[in-house]
């Protein structure tokens, strides 16, 4: 088997085909006999396992596959007895890991039911979405998903051994992430311990576990029945919802996982699960491996020096301006200019446009919603100028009030600015409508989008905002790097926040002449190594496709929310419809600190506080919450690593005797 690493995410990747029926591709797919041996490699890297001991996975063929016999003996005799694949699909490994996938998904275990289809859907290409628009009887003559019956035995983990948060008996590893992590390739769809629920085409029997909710199924079996924020119908189907199609595959989680160092960390003996990513997100090799790059082959200033070095560090700076602006689908790299983040963007045009545009009785519109970085600048403004800051309220569920918000527009408002993605709530804006609606009333409109880049696509041109503005380090990028976006003609019609050298055209004592755009706003030397840093992380997320991204997280999303509104005593702070994968709660008789600090000793990393966002959170009676947010590289074991700790939180107190 081969174990080497792959460079890049793209190369771990491979194509997904359109559809599970056909014939299969011999240089392509993997025979059932390879599939079998998979298995057997992938059990015997498991926690104590091996080929003799295991017994390893034998028979995939038309007298069944025996998974219970490549399990530890505490659990073999509960986990499935028998997934059987008829031989007349043996020589169609399409057909034969349908089989298999859907006979799985009847499985209540996480971490075996996880280690099998990861381990049956190595190297073999599985659209979801062709088992989704099958007719929706498994077992039918037409369906691809052929599966036998299953009776699943009930309860294969106790609510003590939850308690403990071992998926498997006196596993140290509780999720055997380390063992999966080791298997190069491997397809990891974060399957969920609930069940199949009963209209879905993988239809599974109850299953009696602690954790399972009433009529919860498979995010990626829901796929076809719940539609994506901005994601087209798919062609043919009859309710019009989004799923996924052949044009966006389910992602490879665990080998995406591979692409980030930090993820096989230790955090008090606990494999490292990252829920900060609102905070910061983590970096991909491929964005270290480039840094370490340029200070080893390219570092110099940029622009104007004759050397070679030189040369270089403007190409991979000017370069990564191109690929901002492709990735915002910008008019022009001139409107794209650097600076250290999104709180000094805000401010560069607070600064800059503002001071020269912002006169007594004029109006500011900004959101409840606001990241402090976003309310503050606006403040100084108005107190410096005799301005007037006004607040769009929301709802209970945290979502904007479009008609209050309407209201507070008028012949006075010079500018609005709000975000595209509450750091603290996860709430999605009406972004397009509201630039929209400020344009109309003739304002200015500055979009925060360091929340939204992550998760989902950004059209500034479709969107309209005059200014957008976010953080590198918020896009798996480094730190102390970020993008204002400008309408290019209102870039160069504003005067420069700071002065220096780079950003003139000609000094005399007397006068200066500045660039225009958006140089002119760059003043001193860049850094120059973040911003291509930046450059690489966008070349990465694009590999991937930030459209798979924003639906797998979607469905990530919603797992997590059903979880966790189950957790007794929790309050969930942020309802909105359309949510980015944020989950901020407060837990009944524990302050956010205290949770935090419990969830680090599990090695969970989550942000425990007011999160820069004092006025949202008081407008819910809150001074802190705890917040959870998700990215790409996260999956349903992490989520339910999760909830078994705060359930422990919750037995714990709720047993302590005065």
């Amino acid at each position: 088997m081969n174990t080497s690493k792959p460079a890049t995410h793209a190369a771990a990747v491979p194509e997904f085909a359109p559809s599970l029926p056909g014939p299969a591709d011999p240089g392509v797919l993997p025979d059932i006999d390879a599939m079998e041996r998979l298995v057997n490699e992938l059990f015997s890297a498991l926690p104590g396992g091996s080929p003799s001991s295991l017994g390893g996975v034998r028979g995939i063929s038309g007298s069944g596959l025996q998974a219970g016999s490549g399990l530890p003996s505490t659990l073999a005799p509960a986990v499935v007895p028998s997934l059987s694949v008829p031989s007349s699909v043996r020589g169609d490994p399409h057909r034969a890991a349908a089989d298999i996938l859907a006979a799985a998904s009847a499985m209540p275990d996480e971490s075996t039911l996880r280690a099998l289809l990861a381990g049956i859907s190595h190297g073999v290409p599985i659209s979801l979405a062709s088992a989704q628009s099958a007719p929706a009887q498994a077992g039918s003559a037409a369906s691809p998903l052929n599966a036998p019956a299953l009776d699943v035995p009930a309860a294969l983990v106790s609510e003590a051994e939850l308690s403990r948060g071992s998926a498997l008996p006196g596993a140290t590893d509780p999720f055997q992430l380390d063992a999966l992590s080791a298997m190069p390739g491997i397809s990891q769809f974060g399957v969920p311990a609930s069940r199949a629920g009963a209209g879905s085409p993988l239809t599974a029997p109850a299953i009696d576990r602690p954790d399972a909710l009433p009529g919860s199924t498979y995010y990626f079996v829901d796929a076809a029945r719940a539609p994506l924020r901005g994601t087209p119908a798919v062609p043919g189907s009859a309710d019009g919802a989004a799923g996924f199609g052949p044009a966006v595959p389910p992602l490879d989680v665990l080998a995406i996982r591979r692409d980030f160092p930090i993820l096989q960390e230790r955090v008090n003996g606990r494999p490292l699960i990252w829920f900060d990513n609102a905070a910061t997100t983590q970096k991909p090799r491929a964005v270290i491996d480039r840094l370490t790059y340029f200070y080893e082959h390219e570092n110099s200033n940029i622009h104007r020096a004759a050397h070679e070095l030189a040369a270089r560090a403007t190409d991979a700076y000017e370069g990564a301006r191109e690929k901002v602006r492709g990735f915002l689908n910008a008019a022009s790299a001139n409107e794209v200019i650097f600076v250290r983040g999104t709180t000094e963007g805000i401010n560069l045009v607070a600064q800059s446009w503002g001071r020269a545009n912002i006169v007594e009785g004029d109006e500011i519109v900004v959101s409840h919603l606001e990241h402090h970085a976003n309310i503050v600048p606006w403040q100084q403004l108005c107190g410096e100028k005799g301005a007037r800051l006004r607040v769009a309220p929301v709802d209970e569920c945290g979502q904007i009030l479009l008609d209050e918000y309407g209201k507070l527009l008028g012949p006075k408002t010079r500018l609005v600015a709000f975000t595209q993605v509450s750091n603290a709530l996860g709430t999605v804006t009406p972004a397009r409508q509201m630039v929209a609606m400020a344009h109309a009333a003739g304002a200015k409109v500055l979009v925060d989008g360091a929340q939204s880049v992550s998760h989902m696509p950004v059209n500034v041109q479709d969107l309209d905002s005059d200014w957008f503005v976010f953080s590198g380090h918020k896009l798996f990028a480094p730190t102390g790097i970020g993008v204002v976006h400008g309408k290019e003609a209102l870039l160069n019609a504003t005067p420069p926040w700071q002065g220096g050298g780079n950003m003139i055209r000609d000094v005399t004592f007397e006068h200066t002449e500045y660039h225009p755009a958006p140089t002119r706003f760059e003043a001193g030397t860049g850094n120059i190594a973040d911003a291509v840093g930046l450059g690489a992380a966008i070349d990465y997320v694009s590999s991937i496709g930030i459209a798979r991204i924003a639906e797998y997280e979607h469905y990530l999303l919603r797992y997590a929310t059903d979880l966790i509104t189950q957790v007794p005593g929790l309050r969930l702070i942020g309802t909105a419809a359309d949510k980015a994968s944020v989950l901020s709660f407060v837990l009944e008789g524990f302050e956010a600190e205290e949770v935090g600090k419990a969830l680090n000793q599990e090695g969970i990393a989550v942000r425990a506080g007011h999160h820069c966002a004092q006025p949202i959170l008081r407008r819910f009676g809150l001074e802190a919450t705890v917040r959870a947010s998700l990215a790409f590289y996260n999956t349903c074991a992490e989520v339910d690593a999760l909830i078994a700790a705060l359930r422990r939180m919750r037995h714990a107190r709720r047993v302590v005797v005065p």
